[in-house]
């Protein structure tokens, strides 16, 4: 006589609640270095961005003869010595705020400097 065994293929409820606790553990560590390494990268496309605008103006202050602490505007830099897809130059990645352009001879300023103080010049 033969006796059958019945055995469903699955996984068991505890095997698959120590998956889940692996994966919570995973995420819990891997998140807040997406985060973090997000927050880095915004720094520092800010800051090129304002080394690009810097330059820029500086370049036109050259070439038109322009003494320290007169004004410029968009339309002095865009699109002959920064390019960009907006009249207003390139914008803060953090919150996407155009920069206010300084008098010549000053460094531009990050929109965001209250929200993000770390997007300075050095």
């Amino acid at each position: 006589m033969q006796i059958k065994t019945s055995r469903k293929a699955g996984f068991t409820l505890v095997e698959i609640m120590i998956v889940v606790a692996i994966i919570g553990l995973l995420a819990a560590i891997a998140i807040p270095n997406f985060i973090k390494a997000r927050e880095k990268s915004q720094t520092s496309v800010c800051i090129a961005n304002m080394k690009q605008i810097q330059g820029a103006m500086e370049q036109w202050a050259v070439e038109t003869h322009v003494v320290t602490g007169a004004p410029v505007t968009w339309a002095n830099l865009v699109p002959n010595y920064i390019k960009s897809t907006s009249a207003t130059g390139p914008q803060c990645p953090a919150g996407n705020v155009d920069y206010v352009l300084p008098a010549i001879g000053n460094n531009p300023v990050c929109p965001n400097i209250v929200a993000c103080p770390l997007h300075v010049l050095p």
